[in-house]
């Protein structure tokens, strides 16, 4: 009798284990961004600076090709970033999809070197920032870097996200892109 309880009671673990919907071995890919360009357009005329990130071949294999730029000093500038999956033909708008998914996701800006701030012009539905369009201030004569990092699934109530510092935000990094800026 007790052979059979122990098989029994096995059966029963074996099955409850067995039923579980979580597949960790084969999560859901995130989109691939190949591309990620950042239009800083100045707002007391002048040209367009575009900084770019292209990277086709995704992780691993090639190198991606990093472009800078050089801003004028004391300056306002209004940018707006557009990213691609330049890996499919044609090209996959990932832009649209992370407007239409505000809410699971947030840019965020930090600056070394650079004389330059970065605030967010837009917001996801529920009023926090999303960070596609952005307004950047120079200062002084500088140069350096800007990183440029798309977080899915931030904690976007969580303290200081709001503001843009990603130290408690959490979630998962959709890509990461740092920017040699020269403030002149």
């Amino acid at each position: 009798m007790k052979i059979f309880q122990i098989i029994l009671l096995s059966l029963i673990a074996l099955l409850l284990v067995s039923c579980d919907d979580d597949d960790p071995t084969n999560p859901t890919p995130e989109e691939l961004i190949t591309t990620l360009t950042y239009t800083l357009s100045p707002t007391q005329g002048g040209s367009d600076v575009l900084l770019t990130f292209v990277d086709l071949d995704g992780d691993g294999g090639n190198d991606p090709v990093i472009s800078g730029g050089t801003l004028s000093a004391n300056s306002t500038y209004n940018g707006s970033i557009e990213l691609l999956n330049e890996s499919l033909d044609p090209a996959e708008d990932i832009t649209q999809e992370v407007e239409e998914e505000s809410l699971e996701h947030q840019f965020f800006f930090s600056t070394s070197g650079t004389n330059l701030t970065v605030a967010y012009d837009d917001e996801d539905g529920d009023g926090n920032p999303l960070g596609l369009r952005t307004v950047i201030e120079t200062g002084d004569t500088s140069s350096g870097t800007l990183t440029v990092i798309l977080r899915h699934e931030p904690a976007k109530d969580a303290e200081g996200v709001s503001t843009g510092l990603i130290g408690n935000a959490g979630g998962e990094t959709d890509i990461e892109v740092s920017f040699e800026i020269t403030v002149q």
